[in-house]
């Protein structure tokens, strides 16, 4: 099957604290419960490879998360990377300018 890579930061807004590590954990555990998709997290948001359906999917579902934690407002944003001439992974993106 087909699949993209993803990039997806969300920041939720109107919180109590400034910190927002306890909503990209809660964020996160959503995506672990996905076994049909890899991940890498990094500073600033999370890559996701998986068929293009089911990344979006994930994307919604981790998007309502600092919802449910409180958060007023939920600021998302999404980057897709769909090659469509061969196959790419979040791994040879990186070995391609490394």
């Amino acid at each position: 099957m087909k699949e993209v890579i993803v990039e997806l930061s969300i920041v939720p807004l109107g919180t109590a604290s400034t910190s927002l590590s306890p909503y990209v954990s809660a964020c996160l555990e959503r995506l672990k419960e996905a076994k049909d998709v890899s991940y890498q997290l990094n500073a600033m948001g999370t890559i996701i490879q998986g068929p293009l359906k089911r990344v979006l999917e994930l994307a919604q579902r981790m998007h309502e998360v600092p919802f449910t934690m409180g958060a007023k407002r939920v600021s998302t944003t999404i980057k897709i990377d769909d090659r469509r001439d061969k196959p790419a992974t979040i791994e040879s993106k990186v070995k391609a300018v490394t």
